[in-house]
């Protein structure tokens, strides 16, 4: 116990910070150089915001696994595995399930329907302005707190290769990363984004297997080889028995879920966020709009799958393989606590080079999700807001591209303060925080909006803004913001809502909020458009026409 913590603090077992760092600049330029020639042709908002629609269903597929697999999928599962076991392993189930909702029942009407951005479907047979405002601001609240996640995870990231230990010196890696961030997308717009994405993806699958098969190798063994070892390995350190649980208790549920009925029902929670948050991300719903036909849109989804599954598979591997090799005194250690397991695993499997190169397809994944994000929300606010609303749909094009490249540097500085903020918190929390808001104010009214024909305007902001408020008042008033040694507050305590995550009571009221407001709202009387919108949404004609109101 004590030799894995002097090595944490004295930087053995990190590698060399100056080749760390080489190998890592060496990435971003070539990425970065992509990024530059892809957005050389980006002229007109439809590039910008959806790469011109020129994309197949393969290229998509992989895009999405890139926009999906962020860094709360590498670091955070990594790490909470390590020190949690199976419980956190939930994360990759509730990710992974997630997939099968959004492909069911959003992903091809959704594509038939829309031309931009997620409003677009929303506003469609309903009054414009009100529903588009509302839509925006759930797009910006759910790419902000996925952004946080990634500012986060980054910061952790760089602080282990340069092993600084420093909370000013981690403060300085955010920031570094959200200016990074914000350059990506000023310059390379959806398509250049799309290409880091693909590569991206590629890359993060490769190494994960690399890891998982170095990781038999090392245990002499396979799963049940690693699982020993990590039994081992946390009987050793004493970690569990602090908590009063035993080293087996890693293969079992309930380490971190269990016990209390508070914890049981922060799982409960947990869970409908994950598998139901999904399919309201407007980062990932957006890319649907990425493909020229929805049979395209189908093809992507389904390769989105294969990929993501098959990545979450592996995250149990390395999960319990950080746990055997490096060990929970380590990990919680080392710069960025849990968020530090998946790059120290890299340098225990094959040292300094493979965990910079390990760490730079991290970075990558960050910059890469950071952009996807950044790109939904500007594209939320310049056509939705600026465009529809304040212009009456009369901008120009050069307008709108300036409107969101505003609106991206704006959103990297929020989210690079937010970000410091929350750098001691497990990135796959945060970005579950980010499902929950999705789930309770965006899913509602997509729902609604494909499936029930009397569903109007008032019903669709009353839902956006009875999820959207009561997820944000629930998550200022809980542990993850104050009240802990980990909370973005952890000297202040005003935590009067029990659990760390809000969508067992958050997603119920908006759903709720959308029947309520639209029985006690006035029709909206677009039959036509009713009747249209369905027409689209079951076989895709006319989906190139806008709609007029």
């Amino acid at each position: 116990m004590q030799s894995y913590l002097l090595a944490a603090e004295t930087g053995e077992g990190t590698g060399n910070p100056v080749l760390n760092i080489a190998i890592f600049g060496a990435f971003i330029a070539i990425t970065l150089y992509i990024v530059t020639r892809a957005g050389k042709t980006t002229n007109e908002s439809a590039d910008f915001y959806t790469g011109g629609a020129s994309f197949s269903g393969t290229q998509n597929g992989l895009a999405i696994a890139g926009d999906y697999l962020s860094a709360a999928s590498f670091l955070g599962i990594v790490g909470s595995i390590a020190l949690n076991g199976y419980d956190g392993f939930l994360y990759s189930i509730g990710f992974f399930v997630a997939w099968l909702v959004a492909l069911l029942l959003v992903a091809e009407p959704l594509r038939n329907v829309g031309r931009f951005t997620m409003a677009d479907v929303l506003s469609f047979r309903l009054r414009q302005k009100p529903v588009r405002v509302a839509a925006a601001f759930g797009t910006l609240f759910v790419s902000l707190f996925y952004l946080i996640a990634q500012m986060a995870g980054a910061g952790s990231l760089v602080s282990v290769l340069l092993d600084l230990h420093s909370y000013t010196a981690q403060a300085i890696c955010v920031g570094i990363v959200g200016v990074i961030m914000i350059i990506y997308v000023l310059v390379g717009g959806m398509k250049g984004t799309t290409y880091v994405q693909m590569i991206k993806a590629v890359l993060l699958i490769a190494g994960v297997l690399i890891m998982s098969i170095l990781a038999f190798i090392t245990a002499k063994g396979g799963l049940t080889a690693v699982f020993d070892q990590a039994i081992d390995t946390h009987a050793a350190s004493g970690y569990l028995a602090e908590k009063s649980y035993q080293a087996e208790d890693i293969l079992k549920p309930g380490l971190k879920y269990g016990g209390s009925t508070t914890s049981k029902l922060d799982f409960v929670s947990l869970g409908l966020s994950l598998v139901l948050g999904t399919a309201g991300l407007p980062h990932v719903l957006m890319r649907f709009y990425t493909v020229p036909t929805a049979k395209e849109a189908r093809k992507s989804v389904t390769w989105a799958i294969v990929l993501i599954g098959s990545f979450y598979l592996l995250t149990l591997v390395l999960g319990y393989a950080a746990a055997a090799f490096v060990g929970p005194d380590r990990i919680l250690a080392a710069p960025g606590g849990a968020n530090s397991a998946a790059p120290l695993l890299a340098f225990e499997l094959g040292g300094s080079i493979f965990m910079a190169l390990i760490s730079a397809v991290a970075f990558a994944t960050v910059l890469a999700v950071v952009a996807g994000l950044a790109i939904t929300a500007s594209a939320s606010i310049a056509h939705d807001v600026y465009d529809a609303v304040l212009r009456d749909g009369q901008s120009t094009e050069a307008e709108q591209v300036r409107v969101s490249r505003i609106t991206v540097v704006v959103l990297g500085i929020v989210a690079i303060i937010l970000g410091i903020l929350a750098m001691q918190q497990n990135v796959a929390f945060l970005v579950s925080l980010a499902f929950a808001i999705a789930a309770s104010a965006n899913l509602p009214t997509i729902l609604y909006s494909l499936y029930w024909k009397r569903f109007n305007t008032t019903g669709a902001v009353a839902s956006i803004y009875t999820g959207l408020i009561s997820a944000l008042v629930l998550i200022a008033l809980s542990p993850a913001v104050s009240g802990s040694a980990t909370s973005m507050f952890p000297n202040a305590d005003w935590a009067i809502f029990p659990l760390s995550s809000p969508g067992l009571v958050s997603i119920p009221l908006g759903f709720l909020a959308g029947i309520v407001g639209t029985y006690l709202g006035k029709p909206d009387n677009f039959d036509q458009l009713q009747a249209e919108m369905e027409v689209r949404s079951l076989t895709g004609v006319g989906v190139e026409a806008p709609v007029d109101h």
